[in-house]
């Protein structure tokens, strides 16, 4: 199932477009799924890479040779031990360079780390094949540790996003991230270090507001989901729609670490029992396995970040793009009125 996160630099006149693989069903089902994938050879895995690129653009006969198709590569990779949550677990089942060996082959523009920075050697690995590199972010001091260590871009998500997040509002997190941007270099092309602004992103007012924060582009989940092209479920695509001001947290209780979502009966009823939620954390046990393996009912809730509330409608999403664009040009249109000639403000340029 698909969705689009959309990176976009008006200052380039470029679109660059990250296509990512988004699973919504039942947990027996996503943890099959993903134990399928880490585990599979490489033979599987490219079987699986072919079904996503069939999905996204024109078919590909993916064997030795790259692909033409544009597409990104997304693994989530967090510290394990060393001080890091006891929830934290290797995703990758030691099959990391297993996986970049598949990104690599078959022609990936851009690897994304969501969680967690990817060890030297990988980073290496895939500056050698002309791979960009970013890491999603929610603090500065994170930024800092990425760029550090040679990704090319980072996406500072604000906590307002849905999925995965920090606690650091948008507002604040974009100018503190592009401070420290400023004093590295893409390892890659020798350009500055680009920041993507991420975490309540849905129209051309917060596309632009991004840009002017000093962000290079955005990166869209929330809006994509309300997409007629999106891979959610249509109650998935309604319960976007329809969700107010206020009405998503932030839990434990799916993976370990701060996910936002929209709670249903089964989230809200782990949220009332916070001691017991900080109980099995701190023992590096995730609530949600705790039951699977216990066999009881689980409702894996549906992700979306606070920005649902001002989602009014679902959409094609080529729509949705065209529309951003257009009303993004009109705002940078009208801030530059503020700096027409004779205005007082002249002075301070």
């Amino acid at each position: 199932m698909i969705s689009a996160a959309l990176i976009y630099s008006l200052r380039r006149n470029e679109r660059v477009f990250s296509l990512f693989e988004i699973i919504h069903t039942t947990f027996e089902e996503l943890k099959r799924r993903f134990f399928l994938w880490a585990d599979a050879p490489t033979s599987e895995r490219r079987t699986a890479v072919q079904q996503l690129l069939n999905t996204v653009g024109k078919p590909q006969v993916i064997g030795e040779e790259k692909t033409p198709t544009a597409f990104g590569v997304d693994l989530a990779l967090p510290k394990v031990g060393e001080g890091a949550r006891k929830t934290n677990h290797d995703y990758t089942h030691g099959k990391l360079d297993d996986l970049i060996e598949v990104t690599i082959k078959h022609g990936a523009k851009l690897f994304v780390s969501a969680v967690g920075v990817p060890p030297a050697h990988t980073i290496k690995r895939l500056h050698e094949a002309g791979i960009l590199v970013m890491n999603m972010v929610g603090a500065p001091k994170h930024a800092e540790k990425a760029l550090a260590a040679g990704v090319d871009i980072v996406c500072a998500q604000g906590g307002e996003g849905g999925g995965h997040t920090g606690d650091v509002p948008f507002s604040i997190l974009i100018p503190a991230v592009v401070d420290v941007a400023r004093k590295y270099k893409s390892p890659l092309t020798g350009q500055p270090a680009l920041v993507v602004a991420a975490g309540g992103v849905s129209d051309g007012r917060s596309l632009a507001a991004s840009l002017m924060l000093g962000a290079s582009g955005v990166w869209v989940g929330t809006r994509f989901v309300a997409s007629d092209e999106s891979g959610a479920s249509r109650m998935h695509k309604e319960a976007v729609v329809d969700a107010g001001f206020g009405d998503t947290v932030t839990t434990l209780v799916v993976s370990g670490r701060p996910l936002r979502v929209l709670p249903n009966d089964y989230i809200k009823a782990w949220q009332s029992k916070p001691e017991e939620i900080k109980r099995l954390t701190d023992a590096g046990v995730v609530p949600i396995m705790k039951d699977f393996d216990e066999g009881k009912d689980v409702d894996i809730p549906f992700l979306m970040g606070h920005v649902a509330a001002v989602v009014k409608d679902i959409k094609p999403a080529g729509q949705i793009v065209e529309e951003m664009v257009k009303e993004a040009v009109h705002m940078l249109k009208v801030g530059h009125g503020y700096l027409k000639e004779g205005n007082d403000l002249e002075r301070y340029g």
